[in-house]
Formats: structure tokens, sequence, C-alpha cells
């Protein structure tokens, strides 16, 4: 079993290039499929910067210290101002007879203070201009550190509804999920406080959805248009793109049965109609309109805008062409332009799960291989489509 320790000196390695071509495509499979490896390494990353700069301070410290002793050391060797001045004024009154000037008396601070700065003067100056420099670039990392851990939301929605006041008491709640048996013995389950959708990834249990929907959850129930619910556990997230792969963990499912769409793995064209299903309330509820653009909220390349009116509940269900393939996840809105909604694209969703099966997390992902939804209308794609398509609700 390793130590922190050894993995830390696995990631310097990593850091700095020293692994072998086979030891680093390994490491990056494993981060790619292991949440908890992937903690780890921001860890390290986290804690190394943070000793970079506490080094940094420290070497400018002695740097001043160092010159701190050097000006110990020139004042002895500087005859002090004011016994020089009084030798002037004595030759003065010898030489003209005149009444002595009253003498300006300089204390012994200022005088050390005049001597180090006429002879230190350009050293300060590199010294003051590292110091500025040296706040300045932990106040722009810490910054940057921020930004980085929480990416900017505005003028963006995430479409995740809250569901609080329209569901039922927390004992009814309760009682109705101890009748439908998802919980242990003396478990307790807090009342739903948001919901978004998802959909079937694979006939044997694996959905996705929205990361920023299960952001933060204690439990996940799937709950189907029949009104069948199912606990449910995350096995992946890409916070990045705005996916979660959820798994199914009930031993009263049997399978979602063959799936009738296909996913697309290449880019849409503009223009293309789309079309999304998803639970902004109880009923399932469509909307269609068109592709608009190829990238997202600020120019995302991972996402696509359409020209769909979501609403919170719309996140994480599906958006299909006309043809029936799924090209994309809805993930959000713009809050000042009306009906312009953005999808994680599919294509983003595929490299994920080819990334997941590469690194040999032992999860099959048997992907649907041919589209039955092609050729047929919209109502009879609905029609297919809607056993599929889930309320995501979320417990904390």
């Amino acid at each position: 079993m390793k130590t922190e320790a050894d993995y830390y000196a696995l990631f310097e390695a990593y850091r700095a290039g020293k692994l072998a071509e086979e030891e680093r495509t390994a490491l990056e499979h494993r981060l790619a499929a292991d949440p908890e490896l992937a903690r780890r390494l921001r860890e390290f990353e986290d804690l190394t910067g943070t000793l970079t700069a506490y080094g940094r301070r420290l070497a400018l410290r002695r740097r001043l210290q160092t010159i701190h002793a050097a000006m110990e050391a020139d004042q002895a060797a500087h005859l002090p101002l004011a016994k020089v001045a009084e030798e002037d004024e004595r030759r003065e009154q010898f030489a003209t007879g005149r009444a002595p000037r009253p003498l300006l008396r300089i204390s012994r601070t200022e005088q050390k203070l005049r001597a180090f700065w006429q002879g230190h003067r350009a050293t300060m100056m590199v010294a003051a201009a590292v110091a500025v420099l040296a706040v300045f670039a932990t106040l722009l990392g810490m910054e940057m550190y921020r930004t980085a851990q929480k990416p900017s939301l505005y003028g963006y929605t995430v479409l995740r509804r809250e569901v609080e006041r329209i569901k039922r008491t927390q004992r009814t709640m309760n009682r109705t999920l101890n009748q439908i048996d998802v919980t242990q013995p003396g478990e307790r389950i807090n009342p739903g406080k948001f919901s978004g959708t998802g959909f079937a990834l694979t006939a044997d249990g694996y959905l996705v959805t929205s990361y920023h929907v299960i952001q933060g959850a204690d439990s996940l129930l799937i709950e189907n248009r029949a009104r069948q619910r199912f606990r449910a556990e995350p096995v992946f997230t890409d916070v990045a793109h705005d996916l979660a792969i959820l798994q199914i963990k009930d031993k009263d499912f049997i399978g979602f049965g063959r799936l009738p769409y296909a996913f697309k793995r290449g880019e849409s064209d503009l223009g293309e109609k789309v079309y999304t299903l998803g639970y902004p309330r109880e009923d399932l509820v469509f909307n269609d309109g068109s592709l608009s653009a190829h990238s997202g909220f600020e120019g995302d390349t991972g996402f696509y805008q359409v020209s769909i009116p979501v609403n919170p509940g719309n996140s994480g269900g599906p958006l299909l062409d006309d043809r029936g393939n799924l090209i994309g996840v809805v993930s959000g809105r713009q809050m000042d332009v009306q009906s312009a909604a953005f999808a994680t694209k599919s294509s983003y969703l595929m490299r994920l799960v080819d990334s997941l099966s590469a690194a040999g997390s032992g999860r099959p992902y048997n992907l649907p291989r041919g589209n039955q939804l092609s050729g047929t209308s919209r109502p009879q794609q609905i029609r297919k489509l809607q056993d599929y398509v889930f309320v995501v609700k979320v417990y904390e």
C-alpha cells in the first residue's frame, strides 16, 4: 500500500518529466479514471506551489538581512557628519574672526541612514522592486487559483431545479422512501433539495447527467415517467465539461433494454434542427430549436449554443438531432439573452467514456450500436425516447 510520500515522489517525477513513457501513460489513465488519485495530484501541486512561493520569500528576506549586515559593517568606517561640521566651523571662525553659525545637529539614526543610502542606493531600489513584485505575484497566483477552482458564472445560469417547496413534507417523503426500500434499516434521508434530468448511457444501468445537478449530493434517486425510483451513485465526473456518469445501485433494477438512439462522435452543422426532453416540472417536457453556434458561453468549444427555451430542471437532458442522434447534454443558459442555451458536445462525452474504458476501470460501457429513431417522425421518436429520460433527484 502506497504512503503519501510514495504518491508525492511519483507526482514529482511525473511533473519533472522523469517517468518513462509507459509509466507516464499509465498514470494519466489512472488520473482520468480515479477521482481520488486526481485529487491527490491537485493537493500535491497546491502544496509544491505554496512551498515554492514561500522559498522565494525566504530568499528575499535573507538578501535584506545581508544588506542590513553590510550597513552595520560600513557604519564604523564613516566619520559622523556632525563631527565633520563642527571641525569646519572651528576653522572658519579662526580664519575670519566671526562668531560661529548655529550648528545643525543630526541624530545618529539619521547619520546611519544617510550613509547607508549613499552606499546602497541601487541595491535598496532593486530590493524594493523585488519585494513589490513578490507581493503582486502572490496575489495574482491566489486569484488565478480561485478562478481555476470556481468557474466564472457571470451572465450564465445553471439549470438545477429547486424542488423543496413543491415536495411533500419530510415525514411523508421518508415514509415513501421506506415503502420503496431504497434505504437501509434506521437510515434517514433528507427531503429532496434539487432535481435535474438524466438519460440512459448503456442498457445495463449507466446514465448521464450534468455535474452541477449532483454536486454536493449525499444520495441520488432516479425516477422514470412511471414513477419508479432507483438508487444511483456517481462513478465519474468531469467538472470542466459539466458531465457526470451515474450507475444504478438497486437490487430491483433489471436493465433499461436496448437504447433506441445513437451517440454522435463528430460535430453537428449550424442550423440543424434539434430538440430536447427534460423535467423542468413533474411531467416530461419537449422543446425544440436549432443549433446556433459551435461554441458555448464565452467561446467554450466544449459546448454548443442552441436556440431552445430551456428552464431549471432541463440540466442533464439529452439534445438530439432530427435523425435521433444524441449530440449533446443540456447544461445551462445565458441570463441576458432570451432562448440562448448551452449543451456539452457528445464528442466530449464519448472521449470521457473511451478514456475510462482505456484506463481499465473495470466498468463495461456497452454503448448502443444502432439508431432506431432514424427515418421516423418526431412524435414517434419521442414515444420511444421517453422511457430512457429520467428525473435525477438530489438529497443532501
